[in-house]
């Protein structure tokens, strides 16, 4: 944990606005590249950014220690979902039934590497074409650097949980990579 999250969110409990506007802009703009993976235009991401700062404002007295990142993304999370299921009227659903070995397959498992990895635009349009629960935790471990913990606790999710939806979203990704790279 950050000790200056701590201190920041501690103090922006007491009511302290100078505080908390140090808080957001220290985490603003993971808070937008995490929410952008959820939403389907920027502004969509603006006004949930909005969201979750007035809630992590109202929320700061409940922040129980840990990390402010991860609390704040968890968060910002919950939003994500909240403006989904306004859109769509029901509940986002997180079922996963393909098998690894389908998944390796569509991967390239036991085929020569296409080496297109490399092209950002490929890759680019590869993340595009993935689920959100796929981009939303390979943002968090692979853009947002978060640790398996961390990113288990933001998901909500046991750690082995976090790992077998993490190689699948990268196998996933893997797969939309050398679609993309057919395009």
């Amino acid at each position: 944990m950050s000790r200056d999250d701590h201190e920041l969110l501690d103090r922006s409990a007491d009511g302290d606005r100078a505080a908390f506007e140090s808080f957001v802009s220290s985490h603003a703009d993971a808070v937008f590249r995490f929410l952008r993976v959820h939403t389907e235009s920027e502004a969509d991401a603006e006004d949930a950014l909005q969201e979750v700062f007035m809630a992590a404002w109202r929320g700061a007295a409940g922040f129980r220690g840990g990390s402010g990142r991860a609390w704040v993304l968890t968060i910002a999370r919950n939003a994500a979902h909240r403006l989904y299921r306004r859109r769509v009227g029901e509940p986002a659903h997180f079922v996963d039934l393909e098998s690894t070995e389908v998944l390796g397959l569509q991967a390239g498992w036991g085929q020569p590497d296409g080496g297109q990895e490399d092209d950002v635009d490929v890759l680019r349009r590869a993340f595009e074409r993935l689920s959100s629960e796929d981009r939303e935790i390979l943002a968090l471990r692979e853009l947002e650097g978060f640790s398996g913990e961390e990113t288990a606790d933001v998901l909500g999710l046991s750690l082995a949980a976090m790992k077998s939806r993490l190689h699948r979203a990268r196998l996933r990704l893997t797969a939309a990579v050398r679609e993309a790279g057919d395009d």
